[in-house]
């Protein structure tokens, strides 16, 4: 069967999609847009580098620019996110609808999504010919 939209087009839909909503995570820490109170310092742990990390790497995603290696981190940083301010933090809950953590580990699973298939073919890398391209 054919399917009406291409595996590439969807990827590149997943991977703009995951980005722009994480970049407004990062837009709400660091700016304090979208109704937040911004951090104090950028520099701040472990809020400030939270933000500094949901701000500038979803840009690389959204642009398909080292999507491996930048999946790479953010798979880390939702995997640490959700063990340190979920489950720990929360009592040792084990349902992520309970220690509110669903969000995090959705987060780390399109992110090592994007890390073992890289950008596809809608991407900066991928019209950018040269070494170092991250397919």
């Amino acid at each position: 069967m054919n399917a009406p939209v291409s595996k590439e087009t969807t990827h590149a839909v997943l991977r703009v999609t995951a980005g722009l909503m994480l970049w407004q995570h990062g837009a709400q820490k660091l700016l304090g847009m979208f109704g937040a109170t911004a951090v104090e310092s950028w520099i701040a742990w472990p809020r400030g580098i939270a933000g500094l990390i949901e701000f500038f790497l979803p840009i690389l995603i959204i642009l398909g620019v080292r999507t491996r290696w930048v999946a790479f981190i953010l798979t880390g940083h939702f995997a640490v996110v959700y063990w340190w301010r979920h489950f720990f933090a929360r009592d040792m809950e084990f349902w992520p609808i309970v220690n509110g953590g669903e969000l995090a580990i959705l987060y780390c699973a399109i992110f090592l999504f994007l890390w073992t298939t890289g950008n596809g073919k809608f991407s900066l890398d991928h019209m950018v010919p040269g070494p170092g391209r991250d397919e």
